[in-house]
């Protein structure tokens, strides 16, 4: 169950079919697919929230899972759509987003991303360090709903190509949270 490998092929530009493989060292634990779902499903706040959704009349669709490697890190993202019975159209309730301490659903990838990594609180003091910018999430909320409908339509290369942007927003957002001071104790 642990992963052991990542690929993928390039979409973007002159590295257009170009393929990425991630291997993992096997000594080292990293949750394969099946185990962050497990995960997810065993966290009693999201496990009770899917059943309450999963009601007579409703049903909850969980979306792929996306493994998005950043750094030396993997990051997991899973959206959640409810579906009324008579209804054709899912609509996204919820992202989760998951690394290997935590899991956090959230009502949207915005929240679920600013749950994960933590917000920068405002300081009061003038800053010399530039701010993550405040629409990073939400460009990377933009583009992830982007790929989503691409991946409905079948455009793998669009796919392809924006789930790359996406890798490289969360990168940044990713850098800016390991970049700034921890609290000393």
């Amino acid at each position: 169950d642990n992963m052991v490998a990542w690929i993928a092929a390039r979409s973007d530009g002159e590295k257009y079919g170009e393929k990425l493989l991630y291997e993992f060292p096997k000594q080292k634990l990293v949750y394969g697919t099946s185990q962050i779902e497990a995960r997810i499903n065993q966290d009693t706040e999201i496990s009770q929230q899917l059943t309450l959704w999963n009601q007579q009349g409703s049903q909850v669709i969980r979306g792929n899972l996306l493994v998005i490697p950043i750094e030396q890190s993997l990051l997991y993202v899973e959206p959640i759509y409810l579906r009324a019975e008579q209804g054709e159209l899912p609509e996204l309730k919820r992202v989760i987003v998951a690394d290997n301490n935590q899991v956090v659903m959230q009502p949207s990838l915005e929240e679920s991303l600013a749950a994960m990594f933590g917000k920068k609180q405002p300081s009061t003091a003038p800053d010399s360090e530039t701010p993550v910018p405040s629409n990073l999430a939400q460009s990377a909320q933009e583009i992830f709903r982007k790929a989503r409908q691409a991946a409905r339509e079948g455009n793998w290369a669009e796919y392809g190509r924006l789930t790359q942007q996406l890798e490289q927003i969360l990168q940044k957002l990713s850098q800016k949270a390991n970049a700034e001071p921890k609290p000393k104790e």
